[in-house]
């Protein structure tokens, strides 16, 4: 009996210890809990702001490669009875001006037209036509992950917007094609925020025509995106003097050459997409009246990112002075695509190719 009454005292005390323990860690847990709530912690995936990305991600994707897309052309009047699936026909200018939702898809398949049309659209007027937020942007690559010729392997489709890198959080969306012997890989990123990549280049600038002929600036933009010219601004100076040009207006092609020039009319245009008349403006000239200067001067392409108030210099072009650079009649200066801002990036050339890609 003494031995039965041992058992259960030393069975009872375990119990009590696993009763203590279990109470002591409830209690714990409650702090615990209205600690966080206090706090207003979130953890895991519970996030609001990870969701919201995710979200967009993903319904921005599904929007992208479940259709045809539309377009809403402005001057018909900003409502659906006036749109049109063959938004991939618009040019760029119209595309900036109306409403877009890009859309890849024809008869259940990428359509490579509607994917090549993208060099059209602006990141900011996908992101529109994709219904993200404003504070948000996006970068959209389509790769050929494989393919029957090992030549397309790898090969970029579509390649633009806002990197990963420049933004404090990101969620990313992505499908997979199967179609004519390859696997295509549609990739969307949504950013919070993030630094929009704009750059353009000039790539050939002259100063003095020649047959009375006009000024003219040839800018490329790199980019797969198109590139609104709102907020770009162009800057020259010569010893004291100076002119301002803000852009208000027009739009550049991704992958495209343009020309800004002093006269459309007489201006030999090449394989240029988009030709601007700057004379209108009073910053080009034509014939006897200049407006780069001939012998000295500097011409700067500038930007001004939207929360910001200073621009700042994204290409610069010097001539005469110190750099050697003394154009004649004729002659222009041709950029070797290295350095954007360094006079020894520079050359004369003889023989102008305004337009022409490799000038």
């Amino acid at each position: 009996m003494r031995r039965a009454s041992l058992h259960t005292e030393r069975d009872e005390g375990a119990l009590t210890a696993v009763i203590e323990f279990l109470s002591a860690f409830t209690l714990f847990l409650m702090i615990l809990t209205a600690f966080l709530s206090l706090a207003q912690l979130q953890m895991g995936s519970n996030d609001p702001d990870v969701d919201r990305l995710d979200r967009a991600a993903s319904l921005g994707l599904d929007r992208l490669t479940s259709g045809e897309g539309w377009f809403v052309p402005m001057s018909e009047g900003l409502d659906y009875t006036n749109s049109t699936a063959q938004w991939h026909l618009a040019s760029a200018e119209d595309l900036q001006d109306g409403r877009v939702q890009p859309g890849l898809m024809l008869n259940h398949r990428l359509d490579m037209n509607r994917i090549q049309a993208l060099h059209n659209v602006t990141e900011d007027g996908m992101a529109d036509g994709l219904g993200l937020d404003d504070d948000m942007s996006l970068h959209l690559s389509i790769r050929v992950v494989s393919s029957e010729h090992t030549n397309r392997t790898g090969a970029s489709l579509f390649n633009g917007g806002t990197e990963r890198g420049t933004a404090p959080s990101s969620s990313t969306a992505y499908r997979s094609f199967q179609q004519d012997g390859e696997l295509i890989r549609v990739v969307l990123e949504v950013h919070d925020g993030g630094r929009k990549n704009n750059v353009l280049h000039i790539t050939e600038v002259m100063v003095r025509p020649s047959s009375a002929g006009p000024e003219w600036i040839e800018v490329s933009n790199p980019n797969d995106f198109a590139i609104a010219l709102k907020g770009w601004s162009f800057n020259h100076t010569s010893g004291s003097t100076a002119s301002n040009l803000l852009l208000q207006s027009g739009v550049v092609s991704g992958q495209s050459l343009s020309l800004l020039t002093g006269d459309p009319s007489s201006q030999v245009v090449g394989n240029a997409t988009h030709v601007i008349d700057l004379g209108a403006l009073g910053f080009l000239g034509v014939g006897q009246l200049n407006g780069l200067s001939d012998g000295r001067g500097t011409l700067s392409l500038r930007y001004t990112q939207l929360d910001e108030i200073t621009p700042a210099d994204v290409v610069r072009v010097e001539w005469g002075g110190d750099t050697q650079l003394f154009m004649v009649t004729g002659q222009s200066l041709v950029w070797d695509g290295s350095d954007r801002f360094s006079a020894a990036a520079w050359a004369l050339e003889d023989t102008p190719t305004p337009g022409e890609h490799g000038s």
